[in-house]
């Protein structure tokens, strides 16, 4: 599916469980803000992607901790998220209030979801990117919506 979202058509909030889980089976290729590693094991923003590579998705990690760490889950590290390259959906593990600082790289990498895990939501951010023509996911979690499917 790797694609990039088309900027002139208006983007969807995704709240239908049908559409939400059609997205989550289509891709191929996702970037992870806020990616942790190995160390952190025990944490969803480890064991969440870990998982979907195991599904069959390719990971690219882009985390914003852990400077001294250049690969995560046999992948290189990306540290800017405008160099993630073509990616499907862009999954973020970052705090509500963080996400707003992420906004301009995801406006600039212009993926066709942006996926907010689950106990995240940002309204500033979801409609900012919506108007840009990207889909937002809020508050659920991709592991879990591409296992139902």
């Amino acid at each position: 599916m790797t694609q990039q979202s088309n900027p002139s058509a208006p983007g969807r909030r995704l709240t239908d469980r049908t559409a939400i889980d059609a997205v989550a089976q289509d891709a191929s290729a996702v970037a992870v803000l806020g990616i942790r590693s190995e160390a952190h094991a025990q944490k969803p923003a480890h064991y969440v992607p870990a998982r979907l590579q195991r599904l069959g998705v390719r990971i690219v990690p882009v985390p914003v901790y852990e400077p001294e760490v250049s690969e995560m889950l046999g992948e290189p590290v990306v540290r800017d998220l405008r160099e993630a390259g073509p990616v499907d959906i862009v999954c973020v593990f970052r705090r509500p209030e963080d996400v707003t600082g992420h906004l301009e790289d995801l406006l600039a990498l212009h993926p066709p979801v942006v996926w907010l895990q689950s106990g995240i939501r940002n309204e500033e951010v979801a409609d900012a990117l919506t108007a840009a023509g990207i889909d937002v996911v809020q508050d659920e979690c991709l592991m879990v919506r591409r296992m139902a499917g």
